[in-house]
């Protein structure tokens, strides 16, 4: 159950009585030093904002395909690749041994299947004069093709063996960044072992699950904003909204790809999505939010808040935050335009110990 938004007072002081008088001492003047700012309405952001997160859509994740101890890894974090650059090496000493013994069983298949097929040759010589049995022919013949049966496999073994060799070396997918190292030269691995994350900068998106009700209304008017985790504000390339919803949650998931930008956002950070269906479904419904500096936001624990000046007085109320943009806060309850509020909750905070000093000495 949502609680019931109310204002905290933080221990502020008025002077009861002056002198035996029954009449009370006006509160104490706050510093004039103390900077404020007049709250204005702001352009939050219309609609409903659904989280997601920034993902690659050209990603892998390289991992062992042989078994192996690595020798050299040529990369770290953050380095640009370039399609089919090494990455990291792996020592081949059994690779390059087993790929040698398959090429001595290809020769020697190679070598007892021409000697079939020169006996298959001569038999079949010998027959048109029937010097030979007709038996004797179909051995030969049966000897020849599992001569010629064998070379094949001996050659597919070759071809397997020379393909774990290749393993030994690892090499870049695609041109793109080093996201991870999971490996260390020295190292032993195992078939499957994760090496090495690459993605490629220049082409991201985000994916958002939405209510399956609002689904037909985003298909039909697929226009959104993304806000970035830096406060920019972006137009997606182009909006996919999946045709089938999740049966466990009854969500539709949506795909925004993202133009190129400028720096480019990292993958897995979060940003904020807001669909131009949502805004024109809530345009009437509700007056605009306003937005308010970061850096005048008292956390305390769970709750948020921000000193307003109220008769003289700072009082400490608490606020319901939206999305952020930059150095803004978009305030979805709590405050509104025309209120005077602390900038510095650290200064509001010695402003009122000031008060209260003040009106101490004042009742002394």
């Amino acid at each position: 159950m949502m609680r019931k938004l109310r204002p905290l007072l933080l221990p502020t002081l008025l002077a009861l009585a002056a002198c035996g008088g029954d009449a009370p001492v006006a509160t104490p003047a706050l510093p004039k030093d103390l900077a404020t700012f007049t709250v204005a309405r702001g352009d939050a952001l219309p609609g409903q904002g659904w989280d997601g997160v920034v993902e690659a859509v050209r990603r892998a994740d390289l991992a062992a395909q042989t078994a192996g101890r690595v020798s050299t890894v040529a990369v770290d974090v953050n380095d640009r690749v370039r399609a089919g650059e090494v990455l990291l090496r792996i020592t081949a000493v059994e690779q390059d041994a087993a790929a040698n013994a398959a090429r001595a069983q290809l020769r020697a298949a190679e070598a007892s299947a021409a000697e079939a097929e020169q006996n298959y040759r001569r038999f079949a010589a010998l027959a048109d004069a029937q010097y030979v049995s007709k038996a004797q022919i179909d051995q030969a013949r049966a000897a020849r093709d599992s001569a010629v049966a064998a070379r094949n496999a001996a050659a597919a073994m070759l071809a397997q063996a020379a393909q774990q060799s290749q393993y030994t070396v690892v090499r870049a997918p695609f041109d793109g960044v080093v996201a991870r190292r999971d490996v260390e030269p020295g190292e032993t691995l195992a078939p499957g072992m994760p090496l090495l994350a690459v993605y490629a900068p220049d082409a991201l998106r985000i994916e958002v699950a939405i209510p399956q009700t609002r689904a037909e209304a985003i298909r039909r008017d697929p226009r959104a904003q993304v806000l970035l985790g830096d406060g920019r504000r972006v137009a997606p390339s182009e909006v996919v909204v999946f045709p089938a919803a999740d049966p466990a949650s009854h969500s539709v998931n949506v795909r925004l790809n993202l133009p190129a930008l400028e720096p480019q956002p990292a993958p897995g950070t979060t940003a904020k999505v807001i669909f131009a269906a949502d805004a024109q479904g809530k345009a009437g419904s509700a007056a605009a939010g306003v937005r308010i500096p970061a850096a005048s936001i008292a956390q305390r624990g769970e709750l948020s808040g921000v000193y307003v000046l109220q008769g003289g007085r700072l009082l400490l109320r608490q606020l319901r935050l939206g999305a952020r943009s930059g150095d803004a806060v978009e305030v979805i309850a709590g405050l509104k335009a025309g209120e005077v509020v602390a900038s510095d909750p650290v200064a509001a905070t010695r402003a009122i110990a000031a008060q209260r000093k003040a009106a101490e000495a004042s009742r002394d």
